[in-house]
């Protein structure tokens, strides 16, 4: 299954041996879990998340010409960072057979991102996001490839999920999904869509606030995660699950229903989590901490019937999903209830953004 149909040249015309771009790619919260993915990263259930405003990463790239490339040179905060420059490059490689002009190619790129590296945030999303713009961006100017802005996006969305699966949302702005969806004609394996369907006033401009609270790094790598599906005995029911959930979670968004979108964003965090302590190995991401705000947060919203949820990505650390219009009370909430368990600074306070911007 591929949708890269496109030939590209052997060279850069000599015009174009060097250049510059750079763009600003989101990260993103998935409400509906990809957990679980099959060979060239294909999902095993389709999945929707919200695109991020504040968190997001910035990447500029320089391309040059190289005797041996693909080249790669990467800085992350001012720092060189050969491990993902390497991650990068083994990328670039594995697109010449498609792409063969990379083998003639040197990138230098400065990536930074405005969220903590340790807080729980698809970081992975938004800085290949990033660079999968910026490359677009250079195959539309160089070769006059990928002209009109809906092609664009897809061959964006198209090589971030090949980089890394959750990236391909990232593409896009709003809710987002990726994987087929029977009841979303358009909706491909291959590349995320702008969720088009009825969205209620009160699902339109969600609210994401990341409590940070533990900063170490994971215990297992989402690639790693991913793996272990394979083998998992509950793998095929959770698949099943998985888009049960997102009918029901689509039809709560439509019609305004924050209780039952509720009661879904919970379980899928919950089942995400279940599924890695019944692999094998076995892991538990959730920290004490993590236990314990979430206890605190589900008595709070009992006692004063505030409208937000939790999700978890697969990690310790707690996204509170709110509408808009309930900002102010889960604001007191977080740093009147939740900021004092926690070291200064945990509390990231993000919403619903626009997607990837081209930066001049």
């Amino acid at each position: 299954m591929n949708a890269q149909t496109q030939t590209y040249p052997e060279t850069l015309p000599a015009e174009f041996a060097k250049g510059h771009t750079a763009w600003t790619s989101p990260s993103n919260i998935a409400l509906v879990k990809y957990w679980g993915k099959y060979d060239n990263q294909i999902p095993a259930n389709p999945s929707v998340s919200i695109t991020l405003s504040a968190c997001h990463t910035k990447t500029e790239m320089e391309w040059s010409a190289a005797e041996n490339g693909p080249e790669v040179e990467f800085y992350f905060e001012g720092k060189a960072n050969e491990a993902f420059g390497n991650k990068i490059r083994k990328f670039l490689e594995s697109q010449l057979p498609q792409r063969p002009y990379l083998s003639g190619m040197r990138f230098r790129l400065e990536s930074v991102n405005t969220f903590p590296h340790s807080a729980g945030i698809a970081s992975s999303a938004s800085g290949m996001s990033a660079f999968c713009m910026c490359l677009v961006e250079m195959e539309r100017r160089v070769f006059g490839l990928h002209a009109d802005d809906a092609s664009f996006y897809r061959e964006a969305s198209i090589l971030s999920r090949l980089a890394s699966g959750s990236a391909s949302r990232s593409v896009y702005g709003g809710l987002v999904s990726w994987g087929a969806i029977e009841a979303l004609p358009g909706t491909s394996d291959l590349y995320a869509s702008k969720y088009e369907g009825e969205v209620h006033p009160d699902f339109r401009g969600l609210q994401d606030s990341i409590i940070i609270c533990d900063r170490g790094e994971k215990s297992v790598s989402s690639r790693a995660g991913h793996g272990l599906m394979n083998t998992n005995p509950f793998a095929a029911r959770r698949f099943e699950h998985a888009r049960e959930n997102m009918d029901a979670l689509l039809q709560a968004i439509g019609e305004g229903d924050f209780n039952r979108f509720a009661e879904l964003v919970e379980n899928e965090a919950l089942t995400l989590h279940g599924m890695m302590m019944m692999s094998y190995p076995w892991f538990i991401l959730m920290k004490p901490k993590t236990l314990e705000l979430l206890d605190i947060m589900k008595q709070y919203r009992e006692q004063h019937g505030i409208r937000m949820c939790f999700t978890l990505d697969a990690g310790p650390n707690i996204h509170l999903i709110y509408p808009a219009s309930e900002k102010e009370k889960v604001h007191s909430f977080l740093q009147n209830e939740i900021a004092k368990h926690l070291p200064e600074n945990s509390i990231i306070f993000d919403q619903e953004g626009n997607g990837p911007v081209k930066l001049k």
